[in-house]
């Protein structure tokens, strides 16, 4: 068995315009402190939602224990918020070549399991996941980015409650990291998982990304065929 740990924006989907996210979590961060400090000039593509804000308002004087007193606010008024400017009916996100082709096929492999390792908010990744109509090949349970701003620390998590949930023990190696940024690379290195970078994110060349030494390299996943043999030599 391998079980697959999944990113998400720049992986199976991302935004149709760069920059988009901040059109729901800049007024969420000035309605529950006030401000949204330096986000409007943030690239933070990699990095966990909970990192976002704590760099975000760093400047300000709103502290990290602040900002974790509000999470469970601050998860609801951003989910609520990503739910109202996507349902106007014009295209915000849009779906990856191959991605649903793809995790079809390996929903329907008998060695593989799937899982979310995301730097989004569990309820963020859920409502994209519902756009989207991917939800039906996530079985397991996964890690999120309110849960820690550190994103080496979600591999852990993820592995803990997979195990729990299967009731068996998985050794590090026998999962896979699957995500486009230098970020989603050291995270499954530093849990000791097998790592999958996919050539699809907007912010880092494949030399930025072959330096981080992955196991494996895809340009993207429209070849189920190539993605299945990649997955099959880890």
């Amino acid at each position: 068995m391998r079980i697959l740990l999944w990113d998400i924006d720049g992986t199976l989907m991302r935004s149709v315009r760069n920059g988009s996210y901040k059109d729901y979590t800049i007024p969420v961060l000035e309605e529950l402190f006030g401000t949204s400090g330096r986000l409007s000039d943030m690239r933070v593509s990699g990095m966990t939602d909970l990192q976002i804000v704590f760099e975000a308002l760093a400047e300000t004087e709103i502290s990290q224990d602040q900002v974790r007193a509000q999470i469970d606010r601050l998860c609801l008024r951003l989910t609520e918020e990503a739910r109202r400017v996507t349902a106007n009916g014009a295209p915000f996100f849009e779906l990856l070549p191959g991605v649903r082709e793809t995790l079809q096929a390996l929903h329907d492999h008998p060695r593989y399991r799937s899982a979310l390792l995301t730097g989004n908010i569990a309820t963020m990744a859920q409502l994209k996941m519902e756009l989207m109509g991917l939800d039906q090949f996530f079985t397991l349970p996964g890690a999120f980015g309110d849960e820690s701003h550190i994103r080496r620390d979600l591999p852990a998590l993820a592995a803990d409650r997979i195990r729990k949930h299967l009731q068996i023990e998985i050794p590090p190696e026998h999962f896979i990291v699957i995500g486009d940024t230098p970020n989603d690379i050291d995270c499954g290195r530093h849990f000791g998982a097998r790592t999958v970078a996919v050539g699809t994110g907007r912010f880092y060349s494949r030399e930025e990304i072959l330096a981080c030494e992955p196991d494996a390299v895809l340009p993207d996943l429209f070849d189920v065929d190539v993605v299945l043999r990649t997955l099959e030599r880890l």
